[in-house]
């Protein structure tokens, strides 16, 4: 009797799986989740191009500056506000300053100070913005250890993110952490360069940099 039940359920199975909406089923599912993870990682707009640059105005770290340029592509109709974020050490923000929009509000997130900028006009689908973004430091990279991170927050297609170490004390050591995937790159020769004026700049470039990662430039100096 059990092997006889054994029987009849294979042949019921066989069928079952031999039956085509059973791959429908399954290729709808896989559709769906592909779906559902673009939906989530869409957001509001896409970084065409991102380029970062810290800059170390004395050999004690007491003076410094960032400038940011981000090139964004918009997603969805209807956006007039765009989300800047910033962090660090020592006062930072000071002198803030934006080439497109007016900063209307600023609060904390954790360990980040988040950025509110009207753009004072409706961006829809398609439209391409171009944001130049500067702030002061004071007191931000006292120690002989320092770093800066990089946030991935939107698909973006590529990043360059620059250090510039003033003449008097050059970098004597430089790596780049790619903190999720807990992959460490060593910053040679190669990604350096002598500007005219002595200083040196580290420069560290990616293609299609991975959506939420974390780039760790560290150095000792």
């Amino acid at each position: 009797m059990i092997n006889k039940q054994r029987s009849l359920l294979a042949r019921v199975l066989t069928i079952l799986f031999g039956l085509p909406w059973v791959e429908i089923i399954a290729e709808a599912w896989k559709l769906g989740k592909k779906v559902m993870r673009g939906l989530s990682q869409e957001g509001i707009y896409e970084v065409l191009d991102y380029e970062t640059t810290l800059e170390l105005l004395d050999k004690g770290g007491i003076h410094s500056k960032l400038q940011k340029k981000k090139k964004v592509r918009y997603l969805q109709d209807h956006v007039s506000t765009f989300q800047d974020h910033a962090w660090g050490d020592g006062k930072i923000l000071k002198n803030y300053q934006t080439s497109t929009g007016v900063l209307v509000d600023q609060y904390r997130s954790g360990y980040k100070t988040i950025l509110l900028i009207s753009l004072r006009e409706e961006k829809n689908k398609g439209d391409v913005d171009s944001f130049n973004i500067s702030w002061d430091i004071q007191r931000g990279f006292l120690k002989s250890d320092g770093f800066w991170d990089t946030d991935i927050t939107q698909r973006t297609k590529q990043i360059r993110i620059h250090v510039i170490f003033p003449k008097d004390r050059p970098p004597r050591r430089v790596i780049m952490k790619e903190t999720n995937r807990q992959r460490t790159h060593y910053l040679g020769d190669e990604y350096r360069k002598k500007l005219a004026d002595g200083r040196v700049k580290v420069t560290w470039e990616k293609k299609n940099p991975r959506l939420y990662e974390h780039y760790l430039m560290k150095w000792r100096w």
